[in-house]
């Protein structure tokens, strides 16, 4: 995920630029999430953090013109190895003056492209190595966008069942981006101590308007 910053348009972005945030605590969690559902647990991560100026200015709202400090990386650049074995590149920058977001699979038999992890539509595309071009797979449509976590906590707890948004995958992903900040700090591979369970994917038939009472 490469952006040249919110700084361009929210109009007191400040925080996002401090301790906690930064694009790895920012949108890290939508694309370590998705991967960790993916290939599972992460092992183990290095890292490179870095920033293109110290100070940045408010161009948007009633505070446009202000500046403000960067205390934190504004890209991060990390490497993961997952339990199963497989190993991840992620570049999160606020620092790109083109904006560019890709998830892509890289396998022996083909390549596979993925919809932005932040949203929740896009094309599904596959692409074998005698291919000339991206073929088109799948087309996914947003169904309940951000409520969906919620909406599934809700039925779980009326059907007596586990829901997904679970806690457990949620400190797995903050544990990861924990360790990737370490790794950027002192430039040594560090070991994810957690480790958990991927959840069961919705049901191709889910319906978020569909009558549970």
């Amino acid at each position: 995920m490469q952006q040249p910053g919110p700084d361009l348009w929210h109009p007191n972005p400040a925080f996002l630029f401090q301790e906690g945030a930064g694009p790895l605590f920012d949108i890290g969690p939508y694309y370590f999430t998705a991967a960790v559902q993916m290939f599972g647990p992460v092992e183990s991560v290095a890292a490179v953090g870095s920033k293109a100026r110290e100070r940045r200015k408010i161009h948007a709202g009633p505070k446009a013109g202000e500046e403000f400090d960067v205390t934190v990386p504004s890209q991060t650049t990390a490497l993961v190895r997952f339990e199963s074995g497989q190993s991840l590149t992620m570049v999160l920058s606020f620092d790109s003056a083109v904006s560019r977001i890709l998830l892509e699979v890289t396998g022996t038999d083909a390549s596979l492209q993925l919809p932005d992890p932040n949203m929740f539509d896009g094309s599904i595309k596959l692409r074998r190595p005698d291919g000339e071009d991206w073929e088109l797979v799948q087309t996914t449509e947003a169904k309940s966008a951000r409520g969906t976590g919620a909406l599934d906590i809700a039925r779980a707890i009326r059907e007596d069942r586990p829901h997904r948004a679970t806690g457990a995958l949620a400190y797995h992903v903050l544990d990861v981006m924990v360790s990737v900040a370490e790794a950027s700090a002192t430039g040594q591979v560090v070991t994810v101590e957690s480790t958990v369970q991927p959840s069961e994917p919705l049901p191709a038939d889910w319906d978020p308007m569909a009558s549970t009472v």
